[in-house]
Protein backbone atom coordinates (compact mmCIF):
# COMPACT_ATOMS: atom_id res chain seq x y z
CA UNK A 1 0.00 0.00 0.00
CA UNK A 2 1.54 3.41 -1.13
CA UNK A 3 -0.59 5.72 0.44
CA UNK A 4 0.12 7.09 3.94
CA UNK A 5 -1.45 5.99 6.89
CA UNK A 6 -1.28 7.34 10.08
CA UNK A 7 -1.96 5.09 13.58
CA UNK A 8 -4.11 5.88 16.44
CA UNK A 9 -4.29 3.70 19.05
CA UNK A 10 -6.41 2.26 22.74
CA UNK A 11 -4.68 0.93 25.08
CA UNK A 12 -5.94 0.19 28.68
CA UNK A 13 -5.92 -2.65 31.21
CA UNK A 14 -6.98 -5.11 29.36
CA UNK A 15 -6.28 -5.13 25.77
CA UNK A 16 -4.62 -2.73 23.03
CA UNK A 17 -6.54 -1.68 19.69
CA UNK A 18 -4.60 -0.28 17.19
CA UNK A 19 -6.70 1.23 14.30
CA UNK A 20 -5.00 2.43 10.45
CA UNK A 21 -6.76 5.71 8.84
CA UNK A 22 -5.59 6.70 5.51
CA UNK A 23 -5.52 10.38 4.85
CA UNK A 24 -9.13 10.26 3.44
CA UNK A 25 -10.34 8.88 6.51
CA UNK A 26 -10.39 4.99 5.08
CA UNK A 27 -9.93 1.98 7.73
CA UNK A 28 -6.75 0.75 5.96
CA UNK A 29 -5.77 -1.84 9.03
CA UNK A 30 -6.15 -3.06 12.31
CA UNK A 31 -4.40 -5.09 15.30
CA UNK A 32 -4.50 -6.03 18.64
CA UNK A 33 -2.66 -7.03 21.29
CA UNK A 34 -1.85 -7.06 25.22
CA UNK A 35 -2.74 -4.55 28.10
CA UNK A 36 -1.13 -1.31 27.89
CA UNK A 37 -1.83 0.16 31.08
CA UNK A 38 0.76 2.57 31.80
CA UNK A 39 2.71 2.27 35.11
CA UNK A 40 3.81 5.73 35.89
CA UNK A 41 7.51 4.78 37.44
CA UNK A 42 7.79 2.17 34.33
CA UNK A 43 6.12 3.60 31.24
CA UNK A 44 8.54 1.60 28.79
CA UNK A 45 6.48 -1.71 28.71
CA UNK A 46 3.57 -0.02 27.60
CA UNK A 47 5.35 1.90 24.79
CA UNK A 48 7.08 -1.81 23.72
CA UNK A 49 2.99 -2.64 24.07
CA UNK A 50 2.15 -0.38 21.50
CA UNK A 51 5.00 -0.39 18.90
CA UNK A 52 4.42 -4.16 18.50
CA UNK A 53 0.57 -3.47 17.81
CA UNK A 54 1.56 -0.64 15.81
CA UNK A 55 4.22 -2.85 14.14
CA UNK A 56 1.58 -5.82 13.12
CA UNK A 57 -1.26 -3.72 12.38
CA UNK A 58 1.44 -2.04 9.85
CA UNK A 59 2.55 -5.12 8.60
CA UNK A 60 -1.15 -6.90 8.07
CA UNK A 61 -2.02 -3.38 5.82
CA UNK A 62 1.54 -3.93 3.87
CA UNK A 63 2.70 -0.32 4.55
CA UNK A 64 6.36 0.61 5.59
CA UNK A 65 7.26 2.40 9.22
CA UNK A 66 8.22 5.18 10.09
CA UNK A 67 4.40 6.09 9.62
CA UNK A 68 3.64 9.94 9.28
CA UNK A 69 1.89 10.38 12.32
CA UNK A 70 0.52 8.15 15.68
CA UNK A 71 -1.78 9.27 18.42
CA UNK A 72 -1.84 6.64 21.31
CA UNK A 73 -4.66 7.41 23.51
CA UNK A 74 -3.32 5.03 27.03
CA UNK A 75 -4.85 4.13 30.20
CA UNK A 76 -2.48 5.75 32.88
CA UNK A 77 -1.10 8.45 30.94
CA UNK A 78 -2.75 11.30 32.65
CA UNK A 79 0.30 13.08 34.00
CA UNK A 80 2.26 15.34 31.46
CA UNK A 81 5.83 13.59 32.77
CA UNK A 82 4.73 10.18 32.30
CA UNK A 83 3.35 11.66 28.81
CA UNK A 84 6.58 13.18 28.00
CA UNK A 85 8.48 9.99 28.58
CA UNK A 86 6.24 7.57 26.63
CA UNK A 87 6.42 9.83 23.67
CA UNK A 88 10.11 9.57 23.36
CA UNK A 89 9.86 5.76 24.40
CA UNK A 90 7.75 5.76 20.89
CA UNK A 91 10.00 7.64 19.19
CA UNK A 92 12.96 5.29 19.93
CA UNK A 93 10.77 2.51 18.85
CA UNK A 94 10.31 4.35 15.16
CA UNK A 95 6.95 3.39 14.22
CA UNK A 96 6.53 7.29 13.55
CA UNK A 97 7.86 10.39 12.57
CA UNK A 98 5.47 12.19 14.75
CA UNK A 99 3.97 10.75 17.75
CA UNK A 100 1.12 12.37 20.66
CA UNK A 101 0.44 10.14 23.60
CA UNK A 102 -2.72 11.30 25.41
CA UNK A 103 -5.54 9.16 27.48
CA UNK A 104 -7.84 6.60 26.41
CA UNK A 105 -10.62 8.91 27.56
CA UNK A 106 -9.40 11.83 25.15
CA UNK A 107 -9.50 9.22 22.50
CA UNK A 108 -13.04 7.98 23.12
CA UNK A 109 -14.20 11.69 23.64
CA UNK A 110 -12.77 12.84 20.04
CA UNK A 111 -15.42 9.63 18.89
CA UNK A 112 -17.75 10.63 20.22
CA UNK A 113 -17.89 14.25 20.00
CA UNK A 114 -15.12 15.63 18.11
CA UNK A 115 -14.92 19.27 19.42
CA UNK A 116 -17.99 19.34 20.32
CA UNK A 117 -20.37 19.17 23.61
CA UNK A 118 -20.97 16.03 25.28
CA UNK A 119 -19.92 13.49 28.56
CA UNK A 120 -17.81 10.53 27.76
CA UNK A 121 -18.00 7.69 30.22
CA UNK A 122 -15.45 4.57 30.29
CA UNK A 123 -15.80 1.69 32.31
CA UNK A 124 -13.43 -0.90 31.56
CA UNK A 125 -10.93 -2.16 33.58
CA UNK A 126 -10.60 1.31 35.16
CA UNK A 127 -13.54 4.18 35.21
CA UNK A 128 -13.31 7.93 33.98
CA UNK A 129 -16.18 10.38 32.83
CA UNK A 130 -15.25 13.30 30.85
CA UNK A 131 -17.09 16.41 29.68
CA UNK A 132 -16.97 19.41 27.82
CA UNK A 133 -19.77 22.41 27.67
CA UNK A 134 -21.10 24.33 24.39
CA UNK A 135 -18.70 27.05 25.90
CA UNK A 136 -15.54 24.74 25.30
CA UNK A 137 -15.16 24.38 29.38
CA UNK A 138 -13.99 20.59 29.94
CA UNK A 139 -14.08 18.51 33.10
CA UNK A 140 -12.46 15.06 33.78
CA UNK A 141 -14.17 13.33 37.02
CA UNK A 142 -12.79 10.19 38.36
CA UNK A 143 -10.20 8.94 36.73
CA UNK A 144 -8.00 9.10 39.95
CA UNK A 145 -6.53 5.16 39.58
CA UNK A 146 -6.69 2.27 41.35
CA UNK A 147 -5.50 3.31 45.09
CA UNK A 148 -7.93 6.67 44.58
CA UNK A 149 -10.36 6.21 42.75
CA UNK A 150 -11.99 3.85 39.93
CA UNK A 151 -15.36 3.44 41.01
CA UNK A 152 -17.57 1.81 39.01
CA UNK A 153 -14.54 -0.17 37.08
CA UNK A 154 -13.69 -3.35 36.85
CA UNK A 155 -11.31 -3.41 39.05
CA UNK A 156 -13.06 -1.37 41.58
CA UNK A 157 -16.28 -4.58 41.77
CA UNK A 158 -13.26 -7.55 41.69
CA UNK A 159 -11.40 -5.67 44.74
CA UNK A 160 -14.76 -5.28 46.36
CA UNK A 161 -16.10 -8.90 45.35
CA UNK A 162 -12.47 -9.83 47.23
CA UNK A 163 -13.43 -7.95 50.42
CA UNK A 164 -16.76 -9.33 50.20
CA UNK A 165 -15.15 -12.60 50.57
CA UNK A 166 -13.04 -11.92 53.01
CA UNK A 167 -16.11 -10.49 55.59
CA UNK A 168 -17.90 -13.53 54.80
CA UNK A 169 -15.11 -16.13 55.67
CA UNK A 170 -14.81 -13.45 58.87
CA UNK A 171 -17.83 -14.28 59.58
CA UNK A 172 -18.35 -10.41 59.65
CA UNK A 173 -20.75 -10.32 56.84
CA UNK A 174 -23.08 -12.59 55.61
CA UNK A 175 -22.27 -15.87 53.58
CA UNK A 176 -21.89 -14.95 49.50
CA UNK A 177 -21.79 -17.20 46.44
CA UNK A 178 -18.43 -15.18 45.21
CA UNK A 179 -16.69 -17.15 47.73
CA UNK A 180 -17.22 -20.53 45.81
CA UNK A 181 -17.43 -18.82 42.00
CA UNK A 182 -14.13 -16.94 42.75
CA UNK A 183 -12.04 -19.92 44.07
CA UNK A 184 -13.22 -22.09 41.15
CA UNK A 185 -12.01 -19.46 38.64
CA UNK A 186 -8.66 -19.37 40.00
CA UNK A 187 -8.38 -23.37 41.02
CA UNK A 188 -7.68 -21.97 44.69
CA UNK A 189 -8.69 -24.57 47.89
CA UNK A 190 -9.47 -21.95 50.24
CA UNK A 191 -10.11 -18.20 50.66
CA UNK A 192 -7.43 -17.74 53.04
CA UNK A 193 -4.85 -18.51 49.36
CA UNK A 194 -6.80 -15.29 47.76
CA UNK A 195 -4.58 -13.00 49.65
CA UNK A 196 -1.19 -14.35 48.55
CA UNK A 197 -3.15 -14.19 45.01
CA UNK A 198 -4.49 -10.69 44.98
CA UNK A 199 -0.79 -9.71 46.68
CA UNK A 200 1.01 -10.82 42.52
CA UNK A 201 -2.76 -9.94 40.66
CA UNK A 202 -3.00 -7.64 38.13
CA UNK A 203 -5.40 -4.93 37.80
CA UNK A 204 -6.42 -6.89 34.68
CA UNK A 205 -6.54 -9.94 36.68
CA UNK A 206 -8.73 -8.23 39.79
CA UNK A 207 -11.29 -6.87 36.95
CA UNK A 208 -12.02 -10.12 35.52
CA UNK A 209 -13.52 -11.59 38.64
CA UNK A 210 -16.79 -8.81 38.04
CA UNK A 211 -18.20 -10.53 35.56
CA UNK A 212 -19.10 -13.14 38.74
CA UNK A 213 -19.80 -10.69 40.77
CA UNK A 214 -22.55 -9.10 38.09
CA UNK A 215 -23.89 -13.03 37.72
CA UNK A 216 -23.98 -13.65 41.37
CA UNK A 217 -25.66 -9.98 41.74
CA UNK A 218 -28.84 -11.45 39.15
CA UNK A 219 -28.99 -14.47 40.49
CA UNK A 220 -30.14 -12.49 43.99
CA UNK A 221 -26.74 -13.12 45.96
CA UNK A 222 -26.93 -9.98 48.75
CA UNK A 223 -23.22 -9.43 49.25
CA UNK A 224 -22.85 -9.00 45.77
CA UNK A 225 -25.71 -7.08 44.59
CA UNK A 226 -24.32 -4.48 47.62
CA UNK A 227 -21.01 -4.56 45.64
CA UNK A 228 -22.53 -3.98 41.98
CA UNK A 229 -25.12 -1.48 43.27
CA UNK A 230 -22.04 0.36 45.11
CA UNK A 231 -20.12 0.49 41.85
CA UNK A 232 -23.56 1.83 39.78
CA UNK A 233 -23.92 4.35 42.73
CA UNK A 234 -20.09 5.26 42.19
CA UNK A 235 -20.55 5.63 38.47
CA UNK A 236 -23.49 7.07 38.31
CA UNK A 237 -22.61 9.94 40.71
CA UNK A 238 -19.17 11.07 38.92
CA UNK A 239 -21.60 10.89 35.57
CA UNK A 240 -24.28 13.71 37.67
CA UNK A 241 -21.39 15.32 39.00
CA UNK A 242 -20.02 16.23 35.07
CA UNK A 243 -23.78 16.99 33.84
CA UNK A 244 -24.52 19.05 36.84
CA UNK A 245 -21.39 21.20 36.64
CA UNK A 246 -21.23 21.45 32.63
CA UNK A 247 -24.75 21.41 31.38
CA UNK A 248 -26.86 23.20 34.35
CA UNK A 249 -30.62 22.96 34.25
CA UNK A 250 -30.80 26.87 33.66
CA UNK A 251 -28.89 26.41 29.78
CA UNK A 252 -31.97 24.21 29.16
CA UNK A 253 -29.43 22.47 26.76
CA UNK A 254 -29.31 18.47 28.22
CA UNK A 255 -25.97 16.75 27.43
CA UNK A 256 -25.71 14.05 24.98
CA UNK A 257 -23.86 10.95 26.77
CA UNK A 258 -21.60 8.43 25.64
CA UNK A 259 -21.05 5.15 26.98
CA UNK A 260 -17.32 3.31 26.60
CA UNK A 261 -15.61 0.27 28.28
CA UNK A 262 -16.23 -3.24 28.59
CA UNK A 263 -18.12 -2.96 31.62
CA UNK A 264 -20.86 -0.40 29.54
CA UNK A 265 -20.00 -1.01 25.68
CA UNK A 266 -23.14 -2.25 23.71
CA UNK A 267 -22.70 -5.95 24.60
CA UNK A 268 -21.18 -5.00 27.95
CA UNK A 269 -22.89 -7.15 31.26
CA UNK A 270 -23.77 -3.35 32.69
CA UNK A 271 -24.89 -1.51 29.50
CA UNK A 272 -28.34 -1.46 30.49
CA UNK A 273 -27.29 -0.54 34.18
CA UNK A 274 -25.67 2.66 32.57
CA UNK A 275 -27.88 3.19 30.10
CA UNK A 276 -30.55 3.71 33.07
CA UNK A 277 -27.58 6.54 34.58
CA UNK A 278 -27.70 8.13 31.70
CA UNK A 279 -31.27 9.00 31.94
CA UNK A 280 -31.62 9.63 35.29
CA UNK A 281 -28.30 12.40 34.99
CA UNK A 282 -30.82 14.19 32.63
CA UNK A 283 -28.66 13.01 29.02
CA UNK A 284 -28.95 11.80 26.14
CA UNK A 285 -27.80 8.40 24.85
CA UNK A 286 -25.18 8.27 22.44
CA UNK A 287 -26.92 6.23 19.91
CA UNK A 288 -23.83 4.67 18.13
CA UNK A 289 -20.31 2.79 19.32
CA UNK A 290 -17.76 4.59 20.79
CA UNK A 291 -14.26 3.43 19.26
CA UNK A 292 -11.33 4.84 20.85
CA UNK A 293 -9.37 3.93 18.47
CA UNK A 294 -11.08 5.14 15.86
CA UNK A 295 -10.68 8.83 18.12
CA UNK A 296 -6.98 8.51 18.43
CA UNK A 297 -6.51 7.89 14.89
CA UNK A 298 -8.54 11.30 13.79
CA UNK A 299 -6.23 12.82 16.30
CA UNK A 300 -3.29 11.23 14.55
CA UNK A 301 -4.80 13.07 11.07
CA UNK A 302 -4.48 16.20 12.64
CA UNK A 303 -1.32 15.78 14.09
CA UNK A 304 -0.13 14.96 10.92
CA UNK A 305 -1.30 17.92 8.99
CA UNK A 306 0.31 19.96 11.57
CA UNK A 307 3.65 18.18 10.74
CA UNK A 308 3.35 18.09 7.53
Amino acid sequence: MTAPLVAGVDGGGTRTRVLLLARDGAIAGRAEGPAALVRPDRPAPAARVVADTVRRAAEAAGVALPLPAIWAGLAGAGRASVRRALEASLRDERIGRAVRVGTDVEAAFHDAFGDGPGVVVVAGTGSVVLGAAEDGRRLQVGGWGGVMGDEGSGYHIGVSALRAIAAATDRRAPPTALTAAVLDLLGLNRPRELAAWAESATKADIAALAPLAIRAARSGDGPATAVIRGALDALGDQLSTAVRELFPPAAGVPPTVALAGGLISPDGLLRADAEQLVASAGGHLLPRTVTPERGAARLARRLDHVAG
